[in-house]
């Protein structure tokens, strides 16, 4: 099933399974499902997630590679244009009553050799592979790729802020705070300051900016939860560091890949965790890390690498003593 549209439902289909025990779901932004495929067949081997959200697949969808997929016991639900942006839902308990697009029809192509000429500056988020949906096991996922928003007052900036409009009065019109619901994906905006690494460092820029954190509130508001926090407290784990100068090995990261549910899901939630030795290469990784939520009982156990990379990164960065001059 790949790049299927479809019209919208409240309830969940009957041909999908409803509510099985001890699922796990997981979101990752793979920066090219075509580039990172054989990574992503690995972390499927790993991690087992019953469904994965996945951004940035980067495909048509009629490259999208389902046949791996199915191979290793998931259907593929893929939304996407081309050269860029791109979603897609990977289910092993089910793909039923898929949306795109919010229901708005069909995106730009943006394949290269595409009749309609593009490149990266022509901006349209309503125009782009950003929100594929699916019913999955009894529940409703929802896998987005938020605009980044480049710089604070731009165009792009705006377009983003629109973009989140619409997501909350798609969630207002078509969808209920008290059905099975799950909102996922790189959100490109980090909810509070204990998910970056330096706010002063970030302070001015997207992903940290007062109104995108309003854009995720509203969805909190609306009867949302984030499923992470509710496991994990503690400051200091990220899902995305920027490739450049060795920001990874800092952590100096930001969690901006989020999982929001609502509470007939979150009350459901065991275990949390991002995945950071994902993070790693060769070849070259994506620049994000997949989140993992467990419902009802814990999945299959992976190592994630935090307690020692933080040790490591610890002992790096502690400030040096000055040695005293004398003894007294």
């Amino acid at each position: 099933m790949v790049g299927r549209l479809a019209g919208d439902s409240r309830e969940p289909s009957s041909t999908s399974p409803r509510y099985p025990p001890n699922v796990r779901i997981a979101t990752w932004n793979v920066n090219s499902l075509k580039a990172r495929q054989e990574a992503v067949e690995r972390w499927l081997e790993r991690a087992a997630p019953d469904v994965l959200l996945v951004q940035e697949t980067k495909l048509a969808d009629g490259d999208a590679p389902e046949l791996p997929f199915r191979m290793a016991g998931y259907e593929l639900l893929h939304h996407g244009e081309g050269r860029w942006n791109g979603v897609a839902i990977a289910s092993r308990v089910g793909i039923a009553d898929p949306v795109t697009n919010f229901g708005d029809g069909p995106v730009r192509d943006s394949r290269s050799g595409a009749t309609l000429g593009l490149d990266e500056e022509d901006f349209n988020p309503f125009d782009e592979a950003r929100m594929v949906s699916a019913v999955c096991g009894g529940i409703r996922f929802v896998s987005l790729y938020a605009p980044n928003g480049r710089v604070v007052g731009s165009p792009w900036y705006a377009g983003k802020l629109r973009w989140f409009e619409r997501l909350h009065r798609w969630l207002t019109e078509t969808r209920l705070p008290d059905e099975p619901l799950v909102v996922g994906g790189d959100l490109n905006a980090t909810p509070t300051d204990d998910d970056v690494w330096d706010p002063i460092a970030a302070h001015g820029g997207t992903h940290v900016s007062p109104a995108e954190r309003e854009a995720l509130a509203r969805l909190r508001s609306w009867g949302l939860v984030d499923l992470y926090r509710l496991r994990q407290p503690a400051p200091g784990r990220f899902s995305w560091w920027d490739y450049r100068a060795g920001m990874f090995h800092r952590n100096e990261g930001m969690r901006i890949d989020l999982l929001y549910a609502t509470s007939t899901v979150a009350e459901r939630v065991v275990w949390a965790e991002i995945d950071r030795e994902a993070r790693k290469g060769p070849p070259t990784p994506s620049d994000h890390a997949p989140v993992v939520i467990d419902l009802d009982e814990p999945g299959r156990p992976f190592e994630a690498g935090w307690e020692g990379a933080l040790g490591r990164i610890a002992a790096r960065t502690r400030p040096r003593r000055t040695p005293r001059s004398g003894v007294g």
